[in-house]
């Protein structure tokens, strides 16, 4: 049992403005567990944690919200407003690479800016786990209950036993190298500085795997990862992503971008020369520094203070090491969460610089369709605060297929098989549970 069979949700709901009925309960269920048990019986499954040991996690859909286009961020904002959501409610949110959104097959569940408020979620913040429940007009709260309290705890995710099967690049990688080379030729033009090339591979497998399992051996394995998964229509994101994106708490703005990696060495004493490497790299602290002045650039405006430190420091990832700089800052008065999303994405980080000249050269080489990739996936509330992840080490699953992303960031001393190695060990993550032989 999940939660406790006493729960008496008609009369623990209070009527909002909007027609939503809310209550707050105290409970001791993990958020991750959450949705475990509960995924079967609601349409909608929403996941997202922190490595500081938050998290949420949200089953159905009360109410939901999807624009398009280059303003959809305030969009999304203004239309959220007229839930009228009380504190904590908060809602789950993701966002394409694209402004104009997914265009495949594969993503057809997924919009270009999408927020969810989920019919029950269970929040962890520091010692505190709360159960919200949001009942939309027309929703009989009694089968919500019934729904709620029957659900049993899944136990420990089972290791994914998929059975045979196949894997198919796209693109071929003579034609990524072949794009990267490419891309290099377009810096030494000068019509660009950098752009992250991108590569999708497709697993095909026996079984279908379950997402929301597979977060939870993702959570484990990477545990200085954001976490997270979004089902809609039988279709699962998830992932674990190294990048804060940007966080805004009580004034409070935090940005962490990554850029420049290295393998992880097989010892201690090889970890340590392959990272003092890194960061004698000029190539590598280059292609940094274009990520840290353009968000600090971008930035700026929202903020009345902004500490940038003048070099970066290392962030150990399982796989991969990674040069990090953590920007902070002070919000000026107003500023909401999502209008920083808007200011800052598409970083360098995923993009390129000049952000313009760079998407059109991804445009032009890429032969696929991102999605949420390299988009961005958290949560925002009615005070305006939120966090959000860039969405890397992440995969797409549809049934017994699962698309995979990895990128590199190309600048002018790339070199076609280092960078290629670089995008292997990002899938590793993902590869390691889906194809394990």
């Amino acid at each position: 049992m999940i939660l406790d069979r006493d729960l008496d949700l008609r009369a623990a709901l209070t009527p909002g403005p909007n027609g939503i009925r809310f209550a707050v309960v105290p409970t001791e269920t993990d958020p991750l567990t959450f949705v475990r048990s509960g995924g079967d019986g609601f349409e909608g499954v929403f996941y997202f944690s922190s490595p500081d040991g938050a998290a949420i996690g949200g089953l159905g859909v009360a109410s939901k919200l999807s624009f398009s286009g280059s303003e959809r961020f305030a969009r999304l904002w203004s239309s959220f407003e007229d839930w009228a959501l009380p504190s904590p409610f908060r809602a789950f949110a993701g966002f394409s690479f694209s402004p104009d959104g997914p265009s495949s097959d594969a993503w057809s569940s997924f919009g270009s800016a999408d927020a969810v408020l989920p019919i029950a979620t269970v929040l962890r913040r520091g010692d505190e786990s709360l159960l919200l429940l949001a009942v939309p007009p027309g929703v009989d709260e009694q089968d919500i209950q019934t729904r709620l309290v029957s659900m049993t705890d899944p136990g420990r995710a089972p290791y994914p036993n998929l059975g045979d099967h196949t894997l198919e690049s796209h693109p071929s990688v003579s034609d990524w190298t072949a794009a990267v080379e490419e891309a290099v030729g377009a810096i030494d033009d000068a019509a660009i500085d950098k752009v992250v090339l991108a590569r999708s591979v497709v697993v095909r497998s026996d079984s279908a795997p379950n997402g929301f399992d597979l977060v939870s051996h993702l959570e484990r394995s990477y545990r200085q990862c954001y976490g997270f998964g979004w089902r809609s229509n039988g279709a699962t994101f998830l992932g674990a992503s190294p990048e804060l994106l940007v966080r805004l708490n009580d004034g409070e703005v935090v940005s962490n971008p990554l850029a420049g990696s290295a393998r992880r060495g097989e010892g201690d004493e090889e970890d340590r020369i392959l990272a003092e490497a890194l960061m004698r790299s000029v190539k590598d602290r280059v292609e940094h520094s274009f990520v840290v002045d353009d968000v600090a650039d971008r930035l700026s405006p929202f903020v009345e203070s902004l500490a940038v430190p003048s070099r970066p420091s290392l962030k150990k990832m399982a796989t991969v090491q990674h040069l990090s700089t953590r920007i902070t800052g002070a919000a000026r008065r107003g500023t909401r969460v999502l209008n920083l999303v808007g200011a800052l994405h598409p970083t360098p980080a995923v993009g390129g610089t000049p952000r313009a000249e760079a998407q059109a050269f991804i445009d032009k080489v890429e032969s696929f369709d991102r999605g949420w990739y390299t988009g961005g996936i958290g949560w925002f509330d009615s005070d305006g605060d939120g966090e959000f992840a860039i969405a890397l080490r992440c995969g797409l699953l549809e049934g017994t297929r699962a698309h995979i992303f990895a990128g590199a960031g190309i600048v002018a001393d790339s070199h076609a098989d280092l960078e290629l190695l670089e995008t292997r060990l990002k899938f590793r993550p993902m590869l390691e549970l889906l194809a394990a032989t």
